[in-house]
C-alpha cells in the first residue's frame, strides 16, 4: 500500500499514513500535561462529591423543615443518580466515539452542572417537587457517567505510553479526595447553616468547582489520535503540532520521532453498540472477560462496603450518626493514599501482576478482617484502620480496570466499550448494598455479615485470579500496540490483539 509520507496529509484511494500516535508518546511530560490531567481528572472527584453529599445529607431530606421525605425515597435518589450515570455513560459514550473527546468531555460536563445545580433549586416538598428532583439526579448521573466514558478514553490517547498507566490510576483515584472534600463541606454546612439552607448549599460545591474546569477544558485540544482514525487528517495535524509546541515553550526539547512507529490508515464506518459486542466477543473475547470481571468485582465490593458502612459502625460499634464523618475521611483516605503511592508500579512492575496482587490481597485482608470481626476482636476504630488497609490495595486495583477496558479495546469503539462495562459493573455493584444492608439488620447477628464479607472476598480474589490469566502486559505500550484500531490497515510490526481482522476497515 502506497501513502504520503507527511504525517497529516492522505491519499484517498489508499489511506493515511501517519505517525500521530508515535508523536505523543514521545513526549516528555510537560506543563501541557499536568493541565490535561487536572482539567480532566477532576469528573472523578465530582462523582465522589456527589455521592457523599447525597448520602450526607440523606437524614436531613426526611426533616419536616426540609423536603420531608420517607427514608425509601430518600434511598431511591441513590437509585436514581446511579440509573443516569449507567444511561449517561452508554448515550454519552456512543457520542464520544462519533463525535470526538473534546466534544463530549464539555457537553457532560455541562449536563452534570445543570442537574446538579437544579437539584439546588428544589423549593417545596409537594409530589411535583420530589419528582422534580429525582429528575435532576438523573440528569446528574448522566452528566458524570458520560464524563467516565469521554474522559478515561481523552487521556489514554493524550498520555504518553510510558506514563499512561499511573496517571490513569491516580486520576481514577481522585474519586475518594471528592468524598473528602463532601464529607467535609456537608459537615459544615449541616451543623452551621439552617438546614433548608445547608442541603441545597451542599449540591452546589460541585458545580462551583465544575465551571473553573469549564473554562480550563475550554483549552484543550481534541484527540488526535481520535481525529486522524476519522479521516481529519489535517485537524489532527493541528492538534499534534500545537501540543508540541507547547511542550516545547516549556522549555523540553523533543526526542526524534521513530518512523518504524508509522501506520497506515482507512477511516472505519461507525459501530454502533450491536457490532461492538461482535467486537468485544468475537475478536477480544479473553479481553471482554477480564474487562467485565474486573468491573463487576470491584463494583461489587466498594458498593457492598461503602453504602453499608455507617451501618456498621452504628449497629456493631455504637457510633453516634454525627461521629461517622470521622470514620468516612479516615477510610477516604485510605482509599486515595493508594493509586497515588503504588500506582506507577503498574507501568513498572506491570499491569498483570499488580492487578492480580491488589485484587488477591484486598480479598485475603478482607477475609481476615471478617475473622476477626466475627471474633469480636475489633472496634470501631480498629475495624476503620482494617478497611483503610484493605481498600489501600483495593482502590489502586480498582483504579486500574477503568484504566485496563480504556486501553485493551481499539480506539474506534473505546468510549463505548468503557460505557458497556461501566454499566455491567454499576448494575451488578447495585446488588451489594441490598445483600449487605439486609445482613446487617439490627447488628444482632454477626455470623451473617461475616458470611457476607467472605462473600466479597471470594469475589476479588477471583477477580485477581482472572486477571492474573488474562491480564494484558501493556505497560508501556502504545496504545495502537496493545490493541490495533479497527481502521488500520498496515503498519511497521504490531497485530491485531487476538488475531483476527476487522470486518469494519474500508
Amino acid at each position: 500500500m502506497t501513502g504520503s509520507s507527511e504525517p497529516g496529509s492522505s491519499t484517498p484511494a489508499s489511506g493515511v499514513r501517519t505517525l500521530v500516535p508515535a508523536r505523543i508518546d514521545r513526549l516528555p511530560w510537560s506543563p501541557f500535561h499536568t493541565r490535561l490531567v487536572i482539567a480532566l481528572g477532576v469528573a472523578w472527584i465530582l462523582d465522589g462529591l456527589e455521592i457523599t453529599v447525597a448520602s450526607a445529607v440523606a437524614d436531613t431530606l426526611t426533616k419536616p423543615e426540609t423536603l420531608n421525605m420517607s427514608s425509601t425515597a430518600v434511598g431511591l435518589l441513590a437509585t436514581v443518580y446511579l440509573a443516569g450515570e449507567v444511561v449517561g455513560a452508554l448515550v454519552f459514550g456512543n457520542l464520544s466515539d462519533r463525535l470526538g473527546r473534546r466534544n463530549l468531555f464539555m457537553i457532560t460536563l455541562g449536563v452534570y452542572l445543570v442537574g446538579s445545580a437544579l437539584t439546588a433549586a428544589t423549593l417545596g416538598n409537594g409530589a411535583g417537587w420530589v419528582v422534580f428532583l429525582y429528575l435532576t439526579r438523573f440528569i446528574a448521573g448522566m452528566g458524570i457517567g458520560g464524563e467516565y466514558a469521554a474522559i478515561n478514553s481523552a487521556i489514554d490517547e493524550l498520555i504518553p505510553a510510558r506514563y499512561r498507566g499511573r496517571v490513569d490510576i491516580a486520576v481514577n483515584g481522585t474519586y475518594w479526595a471528592g468524598a473528602v472534600l463532601g464529607t467535609l463541606g456537608t459537615y459544615i454546612l449541616l451543623n452551621h447553616v439552617e438546614l433548608s439552607l445547608g442541603w441545597r448549599l451542599g449540591f452546589l460545591i460541585g458545580p462551583v468547582l465544575g465551571v473553573v474546569i469549564l473554562l480550563v477544558r475550554r483549552n484543550l485540544p481534541e484527540s488526535p489520535r481520535w481525529q486522524i482514525m476519522h479521516g481529519r487528517t489535517e485537524d489532527a495535524e493541528e492538534s499534534i503540532t500545537r501540543i508540541e509546541h507547547e511542550v516545547e515553550h516549556s522549555g523540553v526539547r523533543l526526542p526524534p520521532v521513530d518512523e518504524s512507529k508509522a501506520i497506515e490508515v482507512t477511516p472505519a464506518h461507525q459501530i454502533g453498540y450491536a457490532a461492538l459486542t461482535r467486537v468485544l466477543f468475537r475478536e477480544y473475547p479473553s479481553r471482554a472477560i477480564l474487562g467485565a470481571s474486573l468491573m463487576i468485582s470491584q463494583s461489587f465490593l466498594y458498593n457492598s462496603i461503602f453504602f453499608t458502612y455507617t451501618l456498621v459502625l452504628g449497629k456493631f460499634y455504637g457510633v453516634p450518626s454525627e461521629s461517622t464523618p470521622i470514620y468516612l475521611i479516615a477510610f477516604a483516605v485510605g482509599n486515595l493514599v493508594g493509586p497515588f503511592t503504588i500506582g506507577h508500579l503498574f507501568d513498572t512492575i506491570g499491569r498483570r501482576i499488580m492487578l492480580a496482587t491488589t485484587y488477591i490481597l484486598s480479598g485475603v485482608l478482607l477475609a481476615g478482617t471478617a475473622v476477626l470481626f466475627y471474633a469480636g476482636a475489633l472496634n470501631a476504630i480498629t475495624q476503620t484502620a482494617a478497611w483503610c488497609v484493605i481498600f489501600f490495595f483495593a482502590s489502586a486495583g480498582a483504579s486500574a480496570a477503568y484504566l485496563t477496558v480504556s486501553e485493551i479495546f481499539p480506539l474506534e469503539v473505546r468510549a463505548k466499550a468503557i460505557a458497556v462495562f461501566f454499566a455491567i459493573a454499576q448494575c451488578f455493584g447495585a446488588l451489594g448494598p441490598v445483600i449487605y444492608g439486609a445482613l446487617i439488620g439490627e447488628g444482632d447477628h454477626p455470623g451473617r455479615l461475616l458470611i457476607g464479607y467472605l462473600l466479597g472476598a471470594l469475589v476479588m480474589v477471583t477477580g485477581g485470579a482472572i486477571a492474573w490469566f488474562l491480564g494484558v502486559d501493556a505497560e508501556g505500550k502504545s496504545l495502537e500496540d496493545v490493541a490495533l484500531p479497527l481502521s488500520v490497515t498496515g503498519r511497521h510490526g504490531g497485530t491485531r490483539a487476538e488475531g483476527a481482522s476487522s470486518p469494519f476497515a474500508t
